[in-house]
């Protein structure tokens, strides 16, 4: 792949131009669809449900911490899993390695995280809150993220050029994805509340099995960086996630690889 570095720029460049060609809000669409989804959880979890913020944080800074990432995610993941089957022209005429395609898709989806940071900024701002020294631990943490979605990304795109139904399962599994992970609350909120109805052995079981969502650990860690306060780093979640997340990404490009030589027959 590094010798075909400029190939991967181009088709990069290319999808961030596509994604936003003809469109009238343009960028605009990396910030609508996170600041929407963070309006709604704001208000019917965190002012109708009353759940607990972290950290002393504002409940909607606590949301957009996770909000993030969680999105980087779920774009990443759906645009990886079309990547090769939108690409089909290409890959039936011309030989380059076939990983340069969906690992180019994820481009696009870490623009618009980075353009969506800015909502984030502007909550900081209209709530005065400052930020810790956490913060700088934060570009390691979007490694995370990207090796979390390029993991099932290569998965996933290779079986979807096989069996198309893939297609129509990834949706289902964003939207599923969402109430699993805590973005409209916290770890810690879940883990009391799993102890107190299940008691201590079992409680702990359950958040155990919670813990195998390898973007759990990441949204904690966004959420840790960002909201700061005297909160303990859930070190156990977080090596799990981390664990996950690189056994994933290497299962992924062990497949990937073993399969791409029938990709231009199969697509």
């Amino acid at each position: 792949m590094f010798h075909y570095r400029e190939l991967f720029l181009i088709l990069a460049w290319r999808d961030v131009l596509v994604r936003y060609k003809q469109t009238v809000a343009g960028l605009a669409w990396a910030l609508i669809q996170p600041l929407m989804s963070i309006v709604i959880m704001t208000v019917i979890f965190g002012e109708l449900a009353g759940l607990p913020s972290e950290a002393g944080a504002p409940y909607a800074i606590m949301v957009c911490a996770a909000m993030l990432p969680w999105q980087f995610f779920a774009n990443a993941l759906s645009l990886a899993s079309q990547s090769v089957v939108n690409n089909a022209n290409l890959i039936s005429k011309v030989y380059f390695p076939r990983m340069i395609v969906p690992a180019s898709s994820i481009v696009v989806s870490l623009v618009d995280f980075l353009v969506a940071c800015s909502i984030l900024a502007g909550l900081m701002v209209w709530y005065h809150f400052v930020p810790s020294w956490r913060l700088l631990t934060l570009p390691p943490l979007v490694v995370l993220a990207i090796a979390a979605a390029l993991g099932p990304g290569l998965i996933v795109t290779a079986l979807t050029v096989r069996y198309r139904d893939f297609r129509m399962l990834i949706p289902f599994v964003i939207q599923f994805g969402l109430y699993v992970c805590p973005v409209a609350y916290s770890s810690s909120y879940l883990h009391g509340k799993l102890i107190k109805k299940f008691g201590e052995t079992l409680g702990e079981r359950f958040f155990l099995l919670y813990s195998l969502n390898p973007m759990a650990g990441v949204v904690d860690g966004f959420r840790w960086a960002i909201l700061g306060g005297s909160d303990t780093f859930c070190w156990p979640e977080f090596l799990l996630s981390v664990a996950l997340t690189a056994g994933l990404l290497f299962f992924g490009i062990f497949y990937f690889r073993k399969t791409e030589r029938a990709f231009a027959d199969v697509i």
